[in-house]
């Protein structure tokens, strides 16, 4: 039992250190997968630019060949948030990822637009411009569909053609995935704050609180959103009291204390760098936005 988790431990660090790196940020349009035409990535190109100068709002597409084994959602807040697209304060940036071999698409919305372009729109927005021209091959219609339903979006001028119970289980598909994103993140960095010992369990607690309050009440609502954080709080101070007064608590962090490796992630491409127009204006991301595939 023990083998097998410290594997898992591992293989999830493991994971985190070798993830897929984020591209140069050349402009608007990041076409490394070529999928699209020269023509359509300067049309993009305009459309985008002339939306900035407009509204502020600030969007980018990336497309990819492969995610190398990354998590799309986690792969895409990397990106967005080393692009740092949008405006300091506003955050008001978009994200639109392709990854060609997985066959898979994201869209990334900054804190600030977060009301305007929702989950279930952006769902929406995959499952209506995207995925049907993407399975016929026609990226460039599908790329230009979707930033055309975006860009009407936030001006107002879009709808998709969708029923009630399409819009329910895109809600509810939604709140179902970022709860397991959370769950899976969160909650591992959670257990390894109670396993852990000294000023750094009770500071890695501490820097947790904000997530465990804030993320449930977001995909649950305040009436039950408050739970979890009641949870983790209780059972974050069980155990140290278990740990501390215990001979066999204590016996059992120091066994499963987890031990720090001592190593950084590096590698990949990098963004920022000479020779690009076009820069991040310092917006933030918080998970906001849809996935889908094709």
């Amino acid at each position: 039992m023990r083998t097998l988790r410290v594997a898992v431990i591992i293989a999830v660090f493991s994971a985190a250190l070798h993830s897929q790196g984020v591209p140069f940020l050349s402009g608007r349009v990041n076409d490394y997968a070529e999928i699209l035409s020269s023509e359509t990535r300067t049309e993009l190109e305009s459309v985008l630019a002339a939306h900035e100068k407009s509204t502020t709002n600030q969007m980018a597409i990336l497309t990819i060949q492969s995610l190398e084994g990354a998590v799309l959602e986690d792969y895409s807040i990397k990106v967005a948030g080393t692009w740092k697209l949008g405006q300091k304060g506003k955050d008001n940036g978009i994200l639109l990822l392709i990854a060609k071999d997985e066959r898979k698409v994201r869209i990334e919305v900054g804190y600030g637009l977060e009301s305007t372009l929702t989950d279930a729109i952006c769902d929406q927005i995959i499952r209506h411009e995207i995925v049907p021209r993407f399975k016929s091959g026609d990226f460039n219609g599908g790329v230009k569909s979707a930033i055309n339903a975006i860009i009407g979006t936030l001006v107002g001028t879009y709808a998709a053609e969708t029923t009630g119970d399409d819009s329910l289980a895109g809600d509810t598909a939604g709140i179902l995935f970022g709860l397991l994103i959370f769950l899976a993140v969160v909650g591992t960095h959670s257990v390894f704050a109670i396993l852990n010992k000294g000023f750094t369990s009770y500071f890695h607690a501490a820097f947790l609180l904000p997530f465990w309050t804030f993320f449930p009440m977001a995909f649950l609502g305040s009436a039950v959103g408050f739970i979890p954080v009641i949870l983790f709080v209780v059972v974050f101070a069980t155990a140290k009291i278990l740990f501390a007064r215990s001979p066999a608590g204590q016996a059992f962090q120091t066994r499963w204390a987890p031990r720090s490796s001592g190593r950084s992630s590096g590698g990949g491409w990098s963004s920022g760098g000479s020779g690009s127009s076009f820069s991040g204006g310092g917006g933030s991301f918080g998970g906001g936005g849809s996935s889908g595939s094709w």
